[in-house]
């Protein structure tokens, strides 16, 4: 704890989950920072996929990409006037000028890093259907709609979402303030236009990742005060992200079409339920829901599980009906290494901690080729074929991690390459 009272994480998280011009002048104000590095003058240099970013993220010792600690979620809509048949008019080249401008400011403006700022911006499907032409088949963008019996979550369609991540509380701030038109500059470079001129603010939802940071933040609905391990990233009390269970960014690039060099990202908002997680489940229970009975049975994983090192061990559990028959326990990572495409996972993710709502929570955000590779992944999350070999397993009941969470709400996107980013049209 600082002499000012509170830990320097635990007042960033709470500047960037508060937001706005008193939050951005409280960040600076408390100073005794780093001057945040500035982006390129030849923004050629930048990586023409919006979504790659490990080349600039930082690695732990096993060769894991370190996700930035801070996230925000930022929402729009593209209000444009109606024909006189009610269609909505598209968005004319001069808009797309200014997106562009906005986000080739903010490149300017940060490096491309984890000490900087890394950034995409994604469309939905209610984007593209006010043109005439539809997309074409190289992108696969369905409207979201629950993929469980048990789910009912709103359905997140706003025209376009702004995903900025960064280790640098101030950084995220300013520039969501930047994108908003609240600022004429970003880190001290001039910004050329705003988000704001153009589309219209809806939502802001924020988040983190990283050691000991949940734990500071267990004043929440949610999870019991005090339960969350000091070295785990995430409010479960485990790491996540190993290197051999994320599909690379090759992967889960766009191959061919209009959109050759995008990707596809799904976002869900969900709600955290740990009070039985931590005050009735005991640490062994705790392991083989999130790995697979075998790891709690063998004490395979230590703290948080960093000493697994590159991979979960997903692979070394048994087939996950065995577990169910056996143990009456089915394990999430179990059960998601089945959704695989030559051995290799089909799905990147880049999901975060929140506390959005005064309450422990979790934004999942995945890259994928197609969103039916999402799908595919969640329905091996359900683990229905699990539930019908025990008794034991039901639906959610000792299914992994499902009784522990609600999802409230889902979105699909189109991430584009850089260079047709901005407002872009169908084809």
């Amino acid at each position: 704890m600082t002499e000012r009272g509170i830990s320097r994480r635990a007042f960033a998280k709470a500047a960037v989950a508060i937001g706005g011009t008193s939050a951005l002048a409280a960040c600076l104000d408390r100073g005794g920072s780093e001057p945040i590095p500035s982006g390129p003058d030849d923004l050629s240099t930048l990586p023409s996929r919006q979504h790659a970013w490990n080349e600039s993220l930082p690695t732990d010792d096993h060769g894991n990409v370190r996700t930035p600690y801070h996230h925000l979620l930022l929402y729009y809509d593209y209000d444009a006037e109606t024909t006189d048949a009610g269609d909505a008019t598209t968005p004319t080249e001069g808009d797309r000028k200014t997106v562009e401008d906005a986000l080739r400011s903010l490149e300017r403006a940060y490096e491309h890093s984890s000490d900087g700022l890394v950034f995409t911006i994604g469309y939905s499907r209610r984007y593209f259907d006010r043109y005439d032409d539809s997309l074409p088949e190289s992108v696969d963008l369905p409207r979201p709609e629950p993929l469980a019996p048990f789910e009912d979550p709103e359905p997140d369609e706003p025209d376009a979402i702004v995903h900025l991540a960064s280790d640098r509380p101030e950084a995220l701030l300013e520039a969501e303030e930047a994108l908003r038109g609240n600022r004429e500059t970003a880190n001290d470079s001039e910004m050329r236009a705003a988000l704001s001129n153009v589309l219209t603010f809806r939502e802001r939802r924020t988040g983190f990742i990283g050691d000991g940071m949940p734990a500071e933040r267990d004043d929440v609905d949610g999870v019991p005060g005090g339960s969350v391990p000091d070295d785990a990233p995430m409010y479960m009390g485990f790491k996540s992200g190993f290197r051999a269970n994320q599909a690379t960014e090759d992967l889960v690039t766009i191959q061919s079409g209009p959109f050759e060099g995008g990707t596809t990202q799904h976002v869900s908002k969900i709600h955290l339920h740990l009070d039985q997680w931590y005050e009735q489940d005991s640490r062994s229970q705790r392991v083989g829901k999130m790995f697979c009975p075998a790891h709690a049975a063998e004490d395979r994983v230590e703290g948080a599980g960093h000493n697994l090192g590159a991979a979960s061990g997903a692979s070394a559990c048994p087939a996950h009906a065995d577990s169910a028959r056996e143990s009456g326990v089915v394990g999430h990572a179990q059960k998601n290494a089945a959704a695989r495409e030559d051995g290799s996972p089909i799905m990147l993710r880049r999901d975060f901690d929140s506390t959005d709502d005064d309450r422990a929570g979790l934004h999942f955000l995945a890259l994928q080729r197609d969103i039916s590779d999402f799908v595919e992944t969640r329905e091996a999350m359900n683990g229905a074929d699990a539930a019908e070999e025990s008794g034991a397993v039901g639906t959610r009941l000792n299914n992994g991690i499902l009784e522990y969470m609600t999802v409230r709400r889902r979105g699909n996107y189109l991430l584009p390459p850089r260079p047709k980013r901005a407002l872009p049209r169908p084809r």
